[in-house]
């Protein structure tokens, strides 16, 4: 399967700054893509270069198979984007806004306008005036507005800003029927990690204009508990001493440190089965057995330098 989005070795210089350093990533079609960064990092500088909104200085931009840079205009046919929170008319309903907009494009018929609200499950309030609807209802009706021209990629930037848990829920499960329905390829920033971390398929991090991470989240989900790597893991345990005594004789290289309610030592997913055993027959209860994964937050901060862990 082709990308819907190929980036390769994107430049871009703002004066004398180079904002942009040699930035490549892709996004598949049915894929939600998180791109993050620190405040300056050029994240939002990528995102107008993609849609066509500043000029690349060198580098490409694919979309489909179209050429970003040489033929803009096709590409960004390929293309639906909100850039934080979408601007709409207040005074309209939420139908009239979309009908405007739909005025302007080829093709999009009133059953099309009606099949993306019932997407984005508006139906009950699609005849409101959109100055009574709530901010999550200005999202989703933002992302209805942004996919009328049935988009094969959909760019999002900052568009859980303001949103409360049901809002950002309400559109988490929007763009994941989007991407698992009409293989919608969706490349989103968010300074919500967390919510990244349910929302996404893969994560690419960027930091002083450049790549320094993507993580596939969707892969490390589908193996979770088969690796048998040796990882970090929590043992709480009720008699943490002599658990840490036996846990030293059965693993005599491994490095056992006091936990709260317990011990942690690195071991792989068949020396815990052979520990748990050797702790109950002992006479030590076994409450929890945790391996440590390291979390979307400790990549960034492991990853991004002079943040101080802040979030464009």
């Amino acid at each position: 399967m082709e990308p819907i989005l190929q980036v390769q070795n994107l430049h871009k210089k703002i004066g004398k700054k180079a904002i942009i350093r040699d930035a490549s990533f892709a996004v598949m079609p049915g894929e939600i893509m998180g791109f993050l960064g620190p405040n300056g990092a050029g994240k939002t500088t990528t995102i107008k270069m993609i849609l066509g909104l500043l000029k690349v200085d060198s580098g490409s931009i694919q979309i489909g198979p179209y050429d970003g840079v040489k033929d803009p205009e096709r590409a960004r046919s390929l293309v639906g984007g909100i850039i934080e929170n979408p601007e709409m008319y207040g005074h309209l309903t939420g139908r009239q806004n979309l009908q405007v907009y739909a005025n302007m494009c080829q093709g999009v018929s009133r059953e099309r306008i009606d099949e993306v609200v019932r997407q984005v499950k508006l139906e009950n309030r699609i005849g409101d005036k959109v100055r009574r609807y709530s901010l999550g209802m200005r999202q989703r009706l933002g992302v209805a507005q942004a996919i009328l021209h049935r988009p094969k990629l959909l760019i999002l930037d900052e568009p859980t800003n303001g949103l409360d848990p049901v809002g950002i829920k309400e559109l988490r499960d929007t763009l994941r029927q989007l991407a698992d329905e009409e293989e919608v390829g969706v490349l989103i920033s968010s300074h919500q990690l967390a919510e990244m971390e349910l929302m996404c398929d893969r994560v690419c991090i960027v930091d002083a204009g450049q790549i320094v991470a993507v993580r596939d989240l969707r892969a490390e989900r589908a193996s979770a508990g088969q690796s048998d790597q040796s990882v970090p893991t929590l043992w709480e345990v009720s008699d943490p001493q002599r658990a840490a005594e036996l846990l030293a004789a059965l693993f005599p290289q491994g490095e056992i440190t006091p936990a709260a309610g317990g011990v942690q030592l690195s071991c792989s997913r068949k020396q815990r089965a052979a520990a748990v055993r050797q702790l109950c027959e002992s006479g030590v209860e076994v409450y929890s057995v945790i391996p440590h994964r390291t979390s979307l937050e400790e990549l960034f901060l492991e990853t991004t330098t002079g943040s101080k862990g802040q979030i464009q």
